[in-house]
């Protein structure tokens, strides 16, 4: 190398100035400007307040219907026991309507209002007003004689096996053999016997 290029290299460059302390350092303010769809694509507090907000309204929906529901299946039970009730009483009455429309019991209640059977009836037609049959005044006598010819029976309870066979036998002592006597039924005593299977 020469001198002179150690000479350049030696000395300091003094063209350039420095920079004055007095005055603040400029740096520039770069900043990366978004496009378009990234600013659609941020998140909002809007949007998340719409999220929150319909998930708190899908629970408390959610806890209303199954209040509703549980209200519902209670009423739902007390009306299936009235319902109940209401059949039972249902068929009471219509065991007791039966009872008081038989024949038997409009026999009986007629000839209880001093009415008497005819043995020919007579039939009136609607249409014409023609009458059919021979007309003839019944007898003042009634043909059951107090007892229906076919009983009810709904009208009278069952009788018991054992007082049947009690009053048959003292009436026809003669003509029957006597009935053998009845045992009572002795309560078991002890462990059920299981039976032989072989």
């Amino acid at each position: 190398m020469t001198n002179l290029a150690g000479a350049f290299m030696a000395r300091p460059r003094t063209s350039i100035a420095e920079p004055a302390h007095d005055l603040p350092a400029i740096t520039p303010h770069i900043e990366i400007v978004p496009t378009r769809s990234q600013k659609r694509a941020r998140p909002k507090i809007a949007y998340a307040a719409v999220v929150v907000t319909g998930v708190l309204a899908i629970v408390v929906t959610q806890l209303l219907l199954s209040i509703g529901l549980s209200d519902g299946a209670y009423e739902i039970s007390s009306l299936q026991s009235q319902q109940k009730e209401l059949d039972r009483s249902n068929q009471v009455l219509s065991e007791q309507f039966d009872k008081l429309s038989s024949p038997q019991n409009l026999a009986a209640s007629a000839e209880s209002l001093g009415m008497v059977t005819n043995s020919a009836p007579v039939y009136l037609r609607l249409s014409d007003g023609a009458v059919l049959g021979s007309p003839v005044a019944a007898a003042g006598t009634s043909v059951t004689g107090g007892q229906a010819l076919v009983p009810n029976s709904l009208l009278t309870p069952p009788t018991v096996a054992g007082a049947t066979a009690a009053g048959a036998g003292a009436a026809g002592a003669e003509s029957a053999p006597p009935a053998p006597e009845v045992q009572p039924d002795v309560p078991w005593q002890g462990a059920l016997p299981s039976p032989t299977t072989r």
